[in-house]
């Protein structure tokens, strides 16, 4: 059976998370600038709890972004020099993927626009629908304004919205999402929302973000029209 180690310190909390005979232990404390001192003592500890080894990895996921510049480089930086010395490979992971498969797990729907706040007046945007029970991007993940947003041409149905980014909704364009999300209440939540035709709005649970996906995709920014394109590359393995 998998044994797999995942941690994310793209945004302001620094989780970590492990798979092993088939249970996930977990780690998750909001500690702004305090990734790199927290991030290998919670490692530690969660393997301690697991009772067993580094060694026993058969893989390491980390969340690749998007999110903060330096977050997202602590996590390559630590991820890479447990990979070259186990010899394990590694597996990056979407941010706005992960926000989109968890409210498909946990509230069964099947279309996404996950919105992470990247500060500086814009947000990072991507929209995903569930196929053979994975969410899968539709477009391309971009950052930019949040007047700018928007569906992928023809959608349709129900859409839901996850994440920080929806602290924006007030500026997001009205034909951007047709059943329209409401806000998350704190950068530190991941909250779903739903409204549909002729009914007022209602706030699902709260989705925090998990590592229970992997994305296939290595973020290499570049400019698209008025906005910036994170989609990416074919990620490095280093098995």
């Amino acid at each position: 059976m998998t044994t797999l180690l995942a941690l994310d310190t793209a945004t302001e909390a620094c989780s970590v998370a492990l798979l092993h005979d088939g249970k996930v232990l977990s780690h998750y404390e909001v500690i702004p600038r305090l990734h790199a001192q927290k991030l290998l003592p919670m490692i530690q500890t969660l393997l301690a709890e697991a009772g067993i080894a580094l060694s026993a990895l058969d893989a390491i996921a980390f969340g690749r972004g998007p999110g903060a510049f330096t977050g997202v480089r602590i996590a390559i930086g630590v991820v890479q020099g447990l990979a070259f010395a186990l010899e394990r490979p590694v597996l990056p992971v979407s941010n706005l993927a992960v926000l989109a498969q968890r409210a498909m797990r946990e509230q069964g729907v099947q279309q996404v626009a996950a919105a992470i706040d990247a500060r500086m007046d814009e947000v990072y945007w991507g929209c995903y629908q569930a196929t053979a029970g994975e969410m899968r991007l539709l477009g391309e993940e971009a950052v930019l304004p949040p007047e700018q947003v928007a569906l992928p041409a023809g959608a349709t149905g129900d859409w839901f919205g996850a994440g920080t980014g929806w602290g924006y909704a007030e500026r997001l364009p009205s034909r951007s999402v047709p059943r329209m999300p409401a806000c998350c209440p704190t950068p530190r939540t991941c909250s779903a929302w739903r409204r549909s035709p002729g009914s007022a709005v209602r706030p699902l649970p709260r989705i925090w973000r998990s590592r229970s996906t992997c994305a296939i995709r290595w973020p290499r920014p570049r400019r698209v029209e008025h906005r910036r394109s994170i989609s990416a590359s074919k990620p490095e393995s280093f098995a």
